[in-house]
C-alpha cells in the first residue's frame, strides 16, 4: 500500500460551511431623486475628499475631510484607526504626506469615531453633508478608500466600491453602528466615506464584519453621519448643518436585523434567531431577515428550516444571490449535489463577482469526481479575489488528488502567506511534502499546525504517521493515542496505531485496533488488510484470506484496481 492511503486530508467539509456569507444582500434599487449622480462623478467627488492614514507599525485607515479653517483641515475617521499613540501621516489625494499630532485626536464620546487634523496651505475638497436619515433599504451607497497593501496587491490604492444599504437602525446600536450595506469594504477602509448618490457623506465605515471562525461574513457597517452630527459640538466642530431631530420611535425590521448579527457575533445563537424573527413579523416580506435566520439555523445542524428560510427567501426576492448560495451550501450539506451546483449557478448568474460561490462550487464539483471543472471554478476565484485563501487551500487538495504534488505545495504556500493561521493548510502541505519524500519539512508542518490548532486530530495522525516511517513507531504511537483522545471517531488512526503495534510485534492489541477501525468505517479497506496479515502472523490462514478477501473487493469497489490486484497476489500466495 501507498503511504498515502494511511494519512487524512482535510478538504472539502471544512471550506463549504465556513464562508457561508450573512448579512449581504441583494435588493431592488428604488430611485431616489432625478438629479442622482453616476457612479463615476460620485467616485471622482469621493477621492477629491479622502485621505489616507499611516502609522509606522504600519497600521492603515481612512478618513474624510469634513471642514476646512484658515489652513487647518478636519478630517472624520473611524476611533480605531488612531486608538494607539504612534507617529500618523496623513495622505492627501495629491499624495501629500502631513503629519498628524496625536494630541489633537478627539475621539467621540459613545462612538467609534474621532476627529483629527492637518495644516496645509493647498486646496483640498471639503464634503458635503448628507442626511442619513434618507439613506433607506435598498437606496445606493458608495465607499471610497485605500485598502491596506496585500500580497497581491502591494501597494495602497484608491478603490470605489459601489453597494446598496441593506439596513438603516431607527437608533445607533454599539459603538454608534446603525447603518448596513452590501460594499464589499477592505481592510485598511475603516474610517473611509459612505456616499450616496447625490455624492454626499452619509456615514463613516468601520468595519468588514467577520464570524467567531475569523471568515467574512458579507456584513459591511458603518456609523450615520446624523449620528455625528449630533454629537459634533462635543469635540467642537461646526459643520454648518443643522442636527437631524431625534425621534423617538418603536423598533422597526432594520433594527432587528442589526441586533441579530450582534447577538451571532458574541455567539448568542438563540437570541439572534429571536431577532431574526421579530423583523419577519414587522416585515412579512424582510428577505435578508429570512435568509440570516436560514444561516443560523444552518450553523446550528437544521438544515432543514434553513431551506425553508432561504426557500422563504428567495419566493420574496429571486435576485437575492446569498439565498441562492446558502442554499447551495445547505443542499450540498443534505448530499444534493447537483441541486447545489444549480444554487450556486444561479447566485453567479446575479453576481458574476461572488468569487465564495465559484470556490463552493468548486468543492461540490471536485466531490463528484470532475475535479478539472473544480479547479476552474478556483481559478475563476482566484480572479476575482486574489487574496481568498481558501480557494488556494482547495486547489491544492485537487491538485494533490491529481498527483501534481508540487502544484498543490504552490498553493498550500499562497494560501499560508494571506492566512498563517489557516492551520489545516499546514497538515495538508506536510502531506504533499510526505508524499513527495521530503520528511522531516512534512514533520515541520505537523508541528506548526499542532502550534496553532492543538486540537487539529488529524495532525497528530499523520505526524504519527511519518514518524512510523522514520522508524519511531513508540512516538508515532503517542500521536495516534493524542488523534484517537480528540477524535474517537477517527478511524484511519485505530489503523495506524495497529500497524504500529504489529510492527513492534504486539499483534493481538493490533488486531483491537483494526476491529475498533471497522466497527467505526466497516468499508475501511485497509483496516481487512492489515489485519488479514495479522492474523497470518499468528497463524491463523483462514481468517487472513478471508480478511484480505474483503480488502480487495472494496479497493475494487473504490476503483483502486492497483491495490486490489496486489491484495489478490498476496492471498494465491497464502494459498500456496
Amino acid at each position: 500500500m501507498t503511504t498515502t492511503d494511511f494519512e487524512y486530508r482535510i478538504m472539502n467539509f471544512y471550506d463549504r460551511l465556513v464562508p457561508a456569507v450573512i448579512g449581504l444582500s441583494i435588493a431592488l434599487v428604488q430611485t431616489q431623486v432625478a438629479v442622482a449622480l453616476s457612479a463615476p462623478e460620485v467616485s471622482k467627488i469621493a477621492k477629491e475628499i479622502t485621505v489616507q492614514i499611516e502609522s509606522k507599525k504600519p497600521k492603515y485607515g481612512c478618513g474624510v475631510i469634513i471642514q476646512r479653517s484658515g489652513n487647518t483641515y478636519t478630517v472624520l475617521t473611524a476611533a480605531h484607526v488612531v486608538d494607539v499613540a504612534d507617529k500618523y501621516e496623513i495622505i492627501t489625494p495629491d499624495e501629500k504626506h502631513y503629519p498628524l499630532n496625536y494630541s489633537t485626536v478627539k475621539q467621540m464620546p459613545g462612538v467609534d469615531l474621532a476627529v483629527i487634523q492637518f495644516t496645509s496651505t493647498q486646496n483640498y475638497a471639503v464634503a458635503k453633508i448628507g442626511n442619513s436619515d434618507t439613506s433607506i433599504v435598498g437606496t445606493r451607497a458608495y465607499v471610497a478608500g485605500y485598502p491596506e497593501p496585500t500580497f497581491a496587491i502591494n501597494e495602497s490604492i484608491y478603490t470605489f466600491i459601489p453597494g446598496i444599504i441593506n439596513a438603516n437602525a431607527s437608533k445607533a446600536l454599539r459603538e454608534g453602528y446603525g447603518l448596513v450595506y452590501s460594499n464589499e469594504t477592505k481592510k485598511g477602509m475603516s474610517g473611509a466615506p459612505v456616499m450616496n448618490e447625490l455624492g454626499e457623506l452619509v456615514g463613516v465605515n468601520g468595519r468588514e464584519d467577520k464570524d467567531p471562525n475569523s471568515e467574512k461574513t458579507g456584513f459591511y457597517l458603518g456609523i450615520p453621519i446624523n449620528t455625528f452630527v449630533r454629537l459634533s459640538a462635543k469635540v467642537g466642530v461646526d459643520l454648518g448643518v443643522s442636527s437631524p431631530a431625534l425621534v423617538t420611535t418603536e423598533p422597526k425590521a432594520d433594527d432587528f436585523l442589526i441586533q441579530g448579527r450582534g447577538k451571532y457575533e458574541k455567539g448568542d445563537f438563540t437570541g439572534a434567531i429571536a431577532d431574526y424573527s421579530a423583523a419577519i413579523r414587522l416585515n412579512p416580506n424582510y428577505a435578508n431577515a429570512y435568509n440570516n435566520r436560514g444561516f443560523i439555523r444552518f450553523q446550528l445542524g437544521d438544515k432543514q428550516e434553513a431551506m425553508s428560510d432561504y426557500n422563504q427567501a428567495l419566493q420574496i426576492n429571486p435576485k437575492l444571490a446569498l439565498a441562492h448560495y446558502n442554499r447551495g451550501s445547505a443542499r450540498a450539506e443534505l448530499g444534493d449535489k447537483e441541486g447545489a451546483i444549480d444554487d450556486y449557478n444561479q447566485a453567479l448568474q446575479i453576481d458574476p463577482n461572488l468569487a465564495l460561490a465559484y470556490n463552493n462550487r468548486g468543492l461540490v464539483r471536485a466531490e463528484l469526481g470532475d475535479k478539472q471543472k473544480a479547479i476552474e471554478d478556483y481559478n475563476q476565484a482566484l480572479q476575482i479575489d486574489p487574496n481568498l485563501a481558501l480557494a488556494y487551500y482547495n486547489r491544492g487538495g485537487v491538485r494533490a488528488e491529481l498527483g501534481d504534488k508540487q502544484g498543490a505545495i504552490e498553493d498550500y504556500n499562497q494560501s499560508l502567506r494571506i492566512d498563517p493561521n489557516l492551520a489545516i493548510a499546514y497538515n495538508n502541505r506536510g502531506l504533499a511534502r510526505a508524499e513527495s519524500g521530503d520528511k522531516q519539512k512534512a514533520m515541520d508542518d505537523y508541528n506548526q499546525a499542532l502550534r496553532i490548532k492543538p486540537n487539529l486530530a488529524v495532525a497528530y495522525n499523520n505526524r504519527g504517521l511519518v514518524r512510523a516511517q522514520l522508524g519511531d513507531k513508540h512516538k508515532a504511537i503517542e500521536d495516534y493515542n493524542q488523534a484517537l483522545s480528540i477524535d474517537p471517531k477517527l478511524a484511519l488512526a485505530y489503523n495506524n496505531r495497529g500497524s504500529a503495534r504489529a510492527e513492534l510485534g504486539n499483534k493481538l492489541e493490533a488486531i483491537n485496533d483494526y476491529n475498533q477501525a471497522l466497527r467505526i468505517n466497516p468499508n475501511l479497506a485497509l483496516a481487512y488488510y492489515n489485519r488479514g496479515f495479522a492474523y497470518r502472523d499468528l497463524g491463523d490462514k483462514q481468517a487472513a484470506i478471508a480478511d484480505l478477501q474483503k480488502a480487495s473487493d472494496l479497493f475494487r469497489q473504490q476503483g483502486k484496481t492497483v491495490d486490489s490486484q496486489k491484495t489478490l497476489e498476496f492471498i494465491k500466495k497464502l494459498q500456496q
